[in-house]
């Protein structure tokens, strides 16, 4: 019988499996092919029950899923502390505090 790989092991394969389709999805040029990598980092994630870092899961649209290119597809706002990003695919906002 094989030997279960610890839970711990799969969460380090699975972030550093996230972390080059992020990567990747940020050099392409074709929107469709970007997105479609960050669907499958989010899948591989909720598969075993990871969390997605901060800074990379400010990088999608909560929404719509989308990868957020700042000018191309996203606007980026700071108002009263708060960083707002308005998705121009699906046309929602989502605001983020900044830190004191």
């Amino acid at each position: 019988m094989p030997k279960r790989i610890p839970k711990k092991v799969k969460q380090d394969i699975t972030l550093e499996k996230v972390k080059t389709l992020f990567k990747e999805a940020s050099k392409q040029k074709d929107p469709k092919l970007a997105n479609r990598y960050i669907n499958i980092a989010r899948k591989a994630a909720m598969k075993i029950n990871l969390r997605i870092p901060r800074e990379l899961k400010r990088r999608f649209c909560k929404n719509c899923y989308s990868y957020l290119v700042p000018s191309k597809n996203c606007r980026v706002r700071i108002h009263k502390n708060k960083v707002i990003y308005y998705c121009l695919d699906c046309k929602k906002y989502m605001r983020y505090m900044l830190k004191h």
